[in-house]
């Protein structure tokens, strides 16, 4: 999704946002930092990786961006960011467009890799290289 993006503006925010009801398994630090190396690998200069505890709308307000887009896999994921992009237009004018995920790709869900990963799979097709040892790691402990 990030690529596809970097090539359709001229600056894509990668943007973590930091949801308070959610126990990630990463810190909002480490999410941003795994994020920066898995785009490095590729690299990608008109990405910018950071975060936000704060409405998203207000970020973009913040940058200058006017699109939020967002990846869908399945007809599930449309009904649930609908709902937030009519609250982001309503709130701060910010337009959402939705691209559907790669086909090849579609069926990956964190939930889905965790649980690969917990029971000892292999990972390496699933997430970014930089991505594995690191989610393997988390998950001895």
């Amino acid at each position: 999704m990030i690529e596809r993006c970097a090539l359709l503006f001229d600056q894509v925010h990668v943007v973590v946002a930091v949801n308070a009801a959610k126990k990630p398994m990463f810190t909002e630090d480490e999410r941003v930092s795994m994020i920066r190396a898995a785009l490095s690998e590729d690299g990608y200069p008109n990405v910018v990786v950071s975060s936000t505890d704060g409405l998203i709308t207000d970020y973009c307000a913040r940058v200058g961006a006017k699109v939020i887009v967002k990846g869908l896999r399945q007809n599930g994921d449309y009904e649930a960011e609908l709902g937030m992009a009519l609250v982001n237009k309503q709130l701060g004018g910010v337009e959402t467009m939705f691209l559907p995920a790669n086909p090849l790709k579609e069926h990956i869900s964190s939930s889905i890799v965790k649980d690969v990963a917990r029971h000892g799979g292999d990972v390496s097709e699933l997430v970014p290289r930089s991505v594995a040892p690191r989610l393997i790691e988390v998950l001895k402990k």
